[in-house]
């Protein structure tokens, strides 16, 4: 391979981590130097995480991670800390890069300016994001998965306020404790295996000793805990839809992508640790993720239709898709987990559109419309036109509350799953191939819990629909009092180009579902990933890691 395309793995965490520092040293009054050169490094990060997609997709199914395994320091695995790009790394390299986008620019309107380092937090956000999804090591994880979850606090209580605050803490205090839960069950995974190596440990793994077997089952339940707080499962996910809904909208829409890291953990660690090589602990964990998703899926549903405000809503659908990408991982197919990819995309590129068009519709209404209009329809309250007093009939509705429509109107298709959009194409695709697992003869052999499963999504698609349709008619349709909002195009142009990405790929879904096929086919084949990791080998005064 080319010397400069290997070396490009490491820019997704060297380039937000060089730039944060270099933030830190500039005066927070110099507001629009900051915020050059903080769009200008997330350009080039596209620009680079783009260059992974192709190079991973170029190389053949089974041998992402053998020809991109990248040993820092020339050290071999399992010693060296190794990051490793194959299709699914580089999937979400690729949308953490789109939604930092989509995200700044629209802080640029405002929020940029409403507290200190904002620019240096959202690059070393940026930062242990790369990490996380590239480390092959368990314990290089923990730290960029800190160091997150670090720049998630200051984001998160960015802009200050009673609610902010107050929900940035119970924020803290839960992820400190699911810190605490990985760092526990990392020690203990350790203490068995005598590896953090993910290639390695999936090697020594089906030989740890039978006495031993119930300890590593337990440190690894332990470190699933942690990713399912950070999924939002239920019942650990009290404190999603509150922080979700205190926070800034462009930090919002950004965190939207937290609750995938939980995900794509999930995904990789079962698939690499208990497949069918891991003997007695094959598909471990597998029945939880099922139902803690389909749980997960039902609770949301229930919060969807329950929501007054906008901001808790679109919490709600946070979860919603939580559920659902849980328990994909949970079924273990690869056509299941090919949908739940295309899916992921879809559904979180349509979350954080949401979460910053909610700020701006927000304007156009009363402070405590929800709750009066709750009110009126619990009490059947009428408000009364004077009988000298003309209905005015043909009133043409302002600029800005028209596209805030339609961007709103393209959203509710997107979440609900209704076609044309890509949230139909994501959801179908995912839904057919559950009735159609591998190896069944016909739809009548597919299980129970998978049939549930199936009508959970579908009513979590009506209950989405519902409640947003009553949403935009309060909002948009019969509001209590009409105020034009003051829009800025910064703050549009985010909405929509996430809307037209979704709209992309809904025209490129053939295109996009080869690419998850091979993605979730890749997956599924573990032995190229543990080769790719522990064939890679440099000598200690190399100063290149040369993969074999």
């Amino acid at each position: 391979m080319m010397d400069w395309a290997r070396h490009l793995i490491i820019v997704p965490i060297l380039l937000p981590l060089v730039t944060g520092a270099a933030l830190l040293l500039i005066d927070e009054v110099r507001h629009g130097l900051k915020a050059l050169i903080s769009m200008t490094s997330t350009l080039l990060l596209f620009a680079a995480t783009l260059a992974l997609m192709r190079i991973a997709d170029g190389t053949p199914v089974g041998n992402d991670a053998l020809s991109w395994s990248y040993a820092i320091g020339s050290w071999p695995a399992p010693f060296a800390i190794v990051l490793v790009l194959d299709r699914l790394a580089a999937l979400m390299l690729v949308l953490t890069s789109v939604l930092a986008i989509a995200s700044l620019g629209f802080s640029l309107a405002r929020w940029h300016k409403a507290g200190p380092h904002f620019h240096t937090l959202f690059q070393f956000l940026l930062m242990g994001l790369g990490g996380a999804f590239l480390t092959g090591d368990l314990f290089n994880l923990f730290v960029f998965f800190e160091v997150t979850l670090a720049a998630s606090y200051g984001l998160l209580l960015h802009g200050s306020g009673m609610f902010r605050v107050r929900s940035g803490l119970h924020y803290i205090a839960i992820n400190l404790a699911a810190s605490l839960l990985f760092l526990i069950g990392v020690s203990m995974i350790y203490g068995v295996t005598g590896t953090l190596n993910m290639a390695d440990l999936a090697v020594r793994l089906p030989t740890v000793p039978p006495d031993n077997r119930m300890l590593l089952a337990s440190g690894t339940a332990i470190l699933g805990v942690a990713f399912l707080v950070k999924a939002g499962v239920w019942p650990l996910c009290f404190w999603l839809p509150s922080a979700y809904m205190a926070a800034a909208a462009p930090v919002a829409a950004v965190f939207v992508l937290l609750t995938k890291i939980g995900f794509y953990v999930l995904l990789r660690l079962s698939l690499l640790l208990f497949g069918s090589e891991a003997g007695e602990l094959t598909g471990f964990g597998g029945m939880v993720l099922l139902t803690g998703g389909m749980a997960t899926v039902a609770f949301a549903s229930f919060g969807v239709l329950a929501s007054q405000a906008m901001g808790r809503l679109a919490g709600y659908s946070v979860l919603v898709s939580s559920g659902t990408l849980l328990a994909a991982v949970g079924m273990g197919d690869t056509s299941v987990v090919s949908g739940a990819l295309f899916y992921l995309v879809s559904s979180t590129l349509s979350t954080a559109a949401l979460f910053m068009l909610i700020e701006l519709v927000e304007r156009a209404r009363e402070p405590g419309a929800d709750l009066l209009t709750v009110t009126m329809e619990a009490y059947g309250d009428e408000i009364d036109l004077e009988e000298d007093e003309p209905a005015e009939v043909g009133v043409i509705m302002p600029g800005a509350l028209a596209v805030l429509g339609i961007c709103y109107g393209c959203v509710v298709l997107l979440l609900a799953g209704l076609p044309p959009l890509s949230g139909f194409v994501s959801k179908f695709a995912m839904l057919t191939s559950m009735i159609n697992l591998d190896g069944l003869g016909s739809p009548m052999e597919v299980p129970a819990r998978t049939w549930v499963l199936v009508a959970l999504v579908i009513l979590s698609g009506l209950a989405t629909l519902i409640a947003m349709m009553r949403t935009g008619i309060r909002t948009f349709w019969a509001p209590l009092e009409l105020i034009v909002p003051r829009v800025l195009v910064v703050e549009v142009a985010p909405i929509i180009m996430l809307i037209a990405l979704c709209f992309f790929l809904t025209l490129a879904g053939g295109g996009v579902l080869n690419y998850t096929d091979a993605a979730a086919r890749s997956l599924h084949i573990p032995a190229s990933y543990i080769g790719g990791v522990l064939e890679s080998v440099a000598p200690p005064g190399n100063s290149e890691a040369v993969p074999r």
